[in-house]
């Protein structure tokens, strides 16, 4: 994703200063995702993505690549974090389909509540839980999802995830695409990094 982002951003001939502007990400730390020192929360990825008017999909796949029917097995899905990420790990799926109006991933919510940030960005998020328990941590409740459980939200509640127990849980997100406001605006990310 790191060229990707890099490549998108000198292709739109966009300079650092631009895309942070746009994006509401700071420049230093954007500078940080280009050179591979930090890996993107899902949410700042939404907004890289709108700030380049590409699909979200696209800062994980060459857009050559895309094929109308995907199948992304087990073994093949990309980790999109470090395997020693304290916090939330990302592994992508379908990241070769073509234009898509949602963006699955395999998730696995860090085990401790610790300093995590909430989280809120633009669009619609699914979480099933596959495997564990998972807490969903809302400014106003915590609701905790066992295997098979679901649940939808707007993805502008700001909101974050941690395993219960003693492993960490597995959980399918799926992130809508449609990041468009009403007014066509893109709304600020004040909890963003």
């Amino acid at each position: 994703m790191i060229n990707r982002v890099r490549r998108l951003r000198k292709e739109r001939l966009m300079t650092l200063e631009a895309l942070a502007e746009r994006s509401g990400v700071t420049k230093s730390y954007l500078s940080k995702v280009e050179r591979g020192q930090s890996v993107p929360s899902i949410a700042v990825c939404a907004s890289l993505a709108k700030a380049l008017e590409v699909p979200l999909d696209s800062l994980f796949a060459d857009a050559d690549e895309l094929t109308e029917v995907t199948v992304t097995r087990a073994a093949e899905r990309r980790a999109l974090t470090s395997p020693d990420e304290p916090g939330t790990r990302y592994e992508g799926m379908a990241l070769d389909a073509g234009a898509k109006g949602m963006t699955p991933f395999m998730l696995y919510p860090p085990l401790d509540d610790g300093p995590a940030a909430f989280r809120d960005h633009p669009g619609e998020e699914f979480v099933f839980v596959h495997a564990g328990r998972v807490e969903l941590v809302l400014p106003s409740r915590a609701i905790t999802l066992d295997p098979g459980d679901c649940a939808y939200f707007k993805a502008t509640t700001p909101h974050r995830l941690r395993s219960l127990g003693t492993t960490r849980a597995t959980v399918l997100l799926l992130v809508s695409s449609d990041y468009d406001t009403p007014d066509g605006a893109w709304p600020p990310h004040s909890r963003l990094p």
